[in-house]
C-alpha cells in the first residue's frame, strides 16, 4: 500500500464537504477520484499533498514515496523556453553528463595515478548516469513534448507567453518526467486533444507508479483505470474495475439503497399510524402499546436519502419551427492566418443531422465555427444557410456572455419577453438559486458559465445549434444531462469536442479537419476509431460511401438481438405478472380483514359509550335489574375490545 486516507473531514463553515473519508491505493494502482462539481475531489487531493488541512483523520504515505502534483491551472513563469522548463527535472542527469564530458577532457591530459583515479570515478559516473536513463533524456523529454501536443517548432516559445493550458501541458510534462511513486492528477486531459489524450493513456497504461487521477473524460477513464474512489455528498465509497462498471454497480447501489430507504420511510409510516391507531382507542392498555412501539421507533437507525441519480439539472432543447432540409451550405473555404489552416473545404449539412468536427488543437476548427455562423470571414469560399434556419451558437470560451452583467440581466436582456419568475425558474434548472442569480457574469466558474450559456441556448428555440467544445467544464452528470438533451433534440447539430463519449453518443456523422482538408467519416466514434487510419492515408474514397451499409446492417443485428432478449424475457415477464397478481390478492385479503376488525372496534367502542351513558340516566341506574344486565354486556363487550385490539395489532404489523 502506498496510500492510505483515514477518516478524513474537512468542511467550510457549515458545509460539509467530506465526512470519515477513507480509501486506500496500492502501489502500481491506477485509480479514479469522481464526483460532481463541488464534491471535494480537487479538495482531497490538496489535503493527501498537505497544501490544504483537513479538520480530522490522517494521510500516510509508504515509507520513502515520493508523490507528484497537477493542479487544474498552473501559473508556471520562469523566463526558460518550454524545452528548457521541462529540461529542469532531468538537471541531475544534465549534470552529471556535463561531468563526464569534463572528465574526458582531462583524461585527455592525466598521466599515470591521475589518470587511473580519473578512469575509476568516470567508470562509476557512468554507470550511475546510465542507470538514470541518461543516454535517453533528450529522446524523451521530446517524445513527451510531442506526445502532450507541443510542435518541435514550439520547444523555443518562452513559458511566460504561453496560455493557461499550454502551462499546464508543460507542468504535465515536467511531472511525467519526474516519474513520481504515486501521481495525482487533477483533470490532466482538459487541455489536450484527441491525439494527446490516446497518448497520455498509452503512457499511463504503462507507467510503473501508481495514480489518482481526476477527469471527466470517460473514454479515458474507462481505458486506464482499475479502480474507481467516488465522493457522493460527503461520503466516500470504493468500486474495483473501470468508469463503466463503477457506473453499473453505482446504479445497482442506488437502487439498493432507495428500496432499503423506501421500505424503512414506509415501515416508520406504518409504525406512526398504528401508534395514533392505538392512542385513540383511549384505553390503559392500548395506550401502553403505543408507547412501547414509540420507544422502538425512536431506537430505529434511520437510513440517508440516497444521491439522485441525475443532478438537479434541467436541460430541454426545442426547435421553435422546422427548418428547410438543406441547412448549410459552404463552397471552397480557405483560412489563412500565419500559416494556412484549411483550403477549399466543402461542406453540407442536412435537417436533423448530428454533425462532430474533430481534430488536433490549432488545425482551425473553431474558426471554421466561427466563419460559419459570421462571426468571421473566410480568406475565399461562400457560407449559404438553408430556408427557416435559426442557429444556436455555444461558445467554448464563453464570449457571448457578457461579464459585468447579472445572470438575471443576462436572460432578461437576451429574452426580454420573459418574466421575472419564468427567468429565475431557468436559472434555477441550471443550479442557479437565490441571490447566485444576482451574481455578475465575471465572477462564475468555468463550469457555472458553460451551465448558464446552455441556459441562453435552451431559451433560444433553435433549429441549428452550432456547439464549440460544449462539454468543457462540466462535470459527468451535467454531460450525461447534455447528451440526453441533445440526442432528443429534433433539430440539426453541429459540435466541436474533444468528449470522445459525447461524440459516441450523439453523433451521426464525423468531419476530421486533418491536412488543412475534412475526412468524412458516416457514423459515431467507434466507427471513426474503426475506419480512421485507412481513410486518414485516402481521404474520402468511395470506399467511405459504402460504409453506409455496414452500419445498416450492425443495426439489424442489434435489433435483431434486441427482439430475441425480448422473447427470451417474455415467459420471466408472465411468471412475474402471475406472482404480483397473487401478491395483489393477498393484499386485499389483508386489507378487508383489517378493515372488519376496525368496523367492529368502532361498533363495539359505541355501544360501551352508550351502555356509560345509560348508566348514568337516574330511571337507569335506580334500577338493579338493568344496571345488572347492562354491567354483563359492557364487561363482554371490553373482553371482546381486548380480542379485536390484538386482531388489529397483529394485522397492522404484518
Amino acid at each position: 500500500m502506498i496510500l492510505a486516507c483515514h477518516n478524513i473531514c474537512k468542511s467550510f463553515g457549515t458545509d460539509v464537504i467530506l465526512k470519515n473519508a477513507s480509501f486506500h491505493i496500492q502501489e502500481h494502482e491506477k485509480t479514479a477520484l469522481v464526483g460532481i462539481n463541488g464534491a471535494g475531489k480537487t479538495t482531497l487531493l490538496r489535503i493527501i499533498m498537505g497544501l490544504e488541512k483537513s479538520d480530522e483523520g490522517e494521510v500516510t504515505f509508504a515509507r520513502g514515496t515520493s508523490v507528484g502534483y497537477l493542479a487544474q491551472m498552473n501559473m508556471l513563469s520562469s523566463g526558460r523556453s518550454i524545452y528548457d522548463e521541462v529540461c529542469e527535472v532531468m538537471r541531475p542527469v544534465i549534470d552529471m553528463e556535463q561531468s563526464l564530458r569534463s572528465m574526458e577532457e582531462e583524461m585527455d591530459h592525466a598521466e599515470g595515478t591521475k589518470l587511473n583515479e580519473l578512469m575509476e570515478r568516470y567508470h562509476q559516473t557512468q554507470t550511475h548516469f546510465e542507470q538514470m536513463g541518461g543516454y535517453a533524456w533528450k529522446s524523451e523529454i521530446s517524445g513527451i513534448l510531442r506526445g502532450l501536443g507541443f510542435t518541435d517548432d514550439e520547444f523555443g516559445k518562452p513559458v511566460d507567453t504561453l496560455s493557461g493550458g499550454q502551462k499546464t501541458r508543460v507542468a504535465l510534462g515536467k511531472l511525467l518526467l519526474s516519474a513520481p511513486d504515486l501521481m495525482l492528477l487533477d483533470e490532466p486531459t482538459n487541455h489536450l486533444d484527441m491525439n494527446s489524450v490516446e497518448w497520455l493513456e498509452n503512457y499511463l497504461l504503462n507507467y510503473r507508479g501508481a495514480v489518482l487521477v481526476v477527469a471527466h473524460d470517460r473514454y479515458f477513464l474507462n481505458k486506464v483505470v482499475t479502480k474507481v474512489v467516488e465522493i457522493d455528498q460527503g461520503h466516500v465509497s470504493t468500486f474495483s474495475g473501470d468508469y463503466t462498471a463503477y457506473s453499473e454497480k453505482k446504479k445497482k447501489l442506488r437502487q439498493s439503497q432507495l428500496h432499503a430507504w423506501q421500505n424503512q420511510q414506509e415501515q416508520i409510516r406504518h409504525q406512526e399510524e398504528v401508534i395514533a391507531k392505538l392512542k385513540s382507542f383511549n384505553r390503559e392498555k392500548s395506550i401502553r402499546r403505543a408507547e412501547s412501539r414509540e420507544k422502538m421507533l425512536d431506537k430505529i437507525e434511520r437510513l440517508e436519502k440516497p444521491s439522485e441519480e441525475i443532478s438537479d439539472m434541467h436541460l430541454t432543447l426545442d426547435a421553435r419551427i422546422e427548418s428547410g432540409k438543406d441547412v448549410l451550405s459552404a463552397s471552397g473555404l480557405s483560412k489563412s492566418f500565419e500559416f494556412p489552416l484549411f483550403e477549399n473545404l466543402d461542406l453540407e449539412i442536412r435537417r436533423g443531422e448530428k454533425v462532430a468536427l474533430i481534430g488536433n488543437n490549432g488545425t482551425g476548427k473553431s474558426t471554421l465555427l466561427k466563419i460559419l455562423i459570421g462571426q468571421m470571414q473566410p480568406d475565399r469560399g461562400s457560407v449559404t444557410l438553408g430556408t427557416n434556419v435559426n442557429i444556436g451558437y455555444y461558445d467554448q470560451e464563453h464570449q457571448i456572455l457578457h461579464p459585468d452583467k447579472t445572470l438575471f440581466e443576462e436572460l432578461q436582456d437576451t429574452y426580454p419577453e420573459l418574466n421575472n419568475t419564468q427567468i429565475r425558474n431557468t436559472l434555477a434548472s441550471f443550479l442557479f438559486t437565490g441571490d447566485d442569480v444576482f451574481k455578475l457574469v465575471s465572477e462564475l466558474s468555468g463550469g457555472e458559465r458553460g451551465r448558464l450559456s446552455l441556459a441562453k441556448l435552451m431559451l433560444s428555440k433553435s433549429n441549428f445549434l452550432i456547439l464549440d467544445e460544449p462539454t468543457n467544464h462540466l462535470d459527468i452528470m451535467s454531460r450525461e444531462i447534455l447528451e440526453d438533451a441533445v440526442s432528443l433534440y429534433t433539430g440539426t447539430v453541429l459540435c466541436v469536442s474533444h468528449d470522445r463519449w459525447f461524440i459516441n453518443r450523439i453523433a451521426t456523422r464525423i468531419l476530421d479537419l486533418t491536412g488543412q482538408t475534412l475526412i468524412e467519416y458516416l457514423g459515431n466514434y467507434d466507427y471513426y476509431l474503426e475506419k480512421h487510419e485507412d481513410l486518414t492515408r485516402r481521404f474520402v474514397s468511395a470506399d467511405t460511401h459504402s460504409s453506409g451499409g455496414v452500419i445498416s446492417s450492425s443495426n439489424v443485428s442489434h435489433l435483431a438481438m434486441s427482439s430475441a432478449s425480448l422473447a427470451g424475457t417474455d415467459s420471466e415477464g408472465k411468471a412475474d405478472w402471475k406472482k404480483q397478481k397473487q401478491e395483489l390478492a393477498l393484499a386485499r385479503k389483508k386489507q378487508a380483514r383489517l378493515n372488519e376488525t376496525e368496523e367492529k372496534i368502532a361498533s363495539k367502542e359505541e355501544r360501551s359509550r352508550q351502555i356509560d351513558d345509560l348508566l348514568s340516566q337516574e330511571e337507569i341506574f335506580t334500577n338493579l335489574q338493568q344496571v345488572t344486565a347492562l354491567g354483563k354486556e359492557k364487561e363482554q363487550i371490553d373482553q371482546e375490545l381486548e380480542t379485536l385490539y390484538d386482531e388489529w395489532a397483529e394485522l397492522a404489523q404484518e
